[in-house]
């Protein structure tokens, strides 16, 4: 039990900018362990901005609250998914061949694809959002961002990892079956506790948004990679998120 809170707290520092009041220990096996625990943190990111929002909505209108909201999470995560969005748009977007988009990817300046993909998937998230009844806006928060997290999981579970180095190399070993079993059932948790405060149907739509964000992204950088990047497991998680939103938003 230990050993797995310790690549939890690992998996915390290495998605998150939040400081541990202990350092879990690190090594090389439960840093490379630690996808398992992505969607229990992506549920912890989720559920402070939820609270943020609910807060912020006590007294200010809702735009204003999502847009709270959805600033501390960047705050939480230090733009972390949101800078491999752009980069991977901008590999994808501006080179020719599978080296050239790889070496883009790598510089830490954002381009014009870049720039463009990041403004439009934040501005999708906040219209769809800030276009939903606040109860609803608490459990996509906190529902989002654990699901678009797993979606990141199974890219590493299905692809394989094309760099030598890089953001992602220390989790590119795949996951064991005990690992994989533990996001999928954290998943799982939160697709049937979503009843409680929401119709099932809404869910639905939201697994339907996810789905065709993780499609639409490994569609659109493995035929030139081959495979993932750190950067385009932050591209699959921001536009799985927002396939969410964009879901529960269809439902309504």
């Amino acid at each position: 039990m230990k050993d797995e809170f310790a690549k939890l707290g690992l998996a915390i520092q290495f998605l998150t900018r939040i400081q541990l009041p202990v350092q879990p220990g690190y090594t090389p096996a439960r840093m490379a362990a630690t996808p398992a625990y992505y969607p229990l943190v992506g549920a912890m990111i989720g559920g402070i901005c939820a609270g943020v929002f609910w807060l912020a909505a006590l007294g200010l209108p809702v735009p204003v609250s999502v847009l709270l909201a959805l600033g501390t999470g960047l705050l939480l995560t230090g733009a972390f998914h949101e800078d491999g969005l752009a980069d991977t748009f901008d590999g994808i977007g501006g080179g020719q061949t599978r080296e050239q988009a790889l070496t883009i990817m790598k510089d830490c300046r954002i381009g014009t694809y870049g720039a463009a993909a990041l403004v439009c998937v934040l501005l999708l998230k906040g219209a769809a959002l800030s276009s939903m009844p606040g109860p609803l806006i608490v459990m996509a928060f906190l529902a989002g961002h654990a699901l678009s997290r797993l979606s990141a999981v199974l890219v590493i579970v299905t692809s394989r990892y094309v760099r030598d180095e890089g953001t992602g190399k220390p989790v590119a070993q795949g996951l064991s079956g005990g690992g994989l079993a533990i996001a999928c059932v954290t998943g799982a948790l939160i697709v049937m506790l979503w009843p409680l405060a929401q119709p099932f149907s809404a869910m639905l739509c939201g697994l339907g948004g996810v789905v065709a964000g993780h499609g639409a992204m490994r569609q659109f950088f493995e035929r030139k990679l081959g495979g993932y990047t750190g950067d385009t497991l932050g591209a699959v998680q921001q536009v799985s998120e927002a396939g969410f939103y964009l879901g529960l938003l269809l439902w309504l």
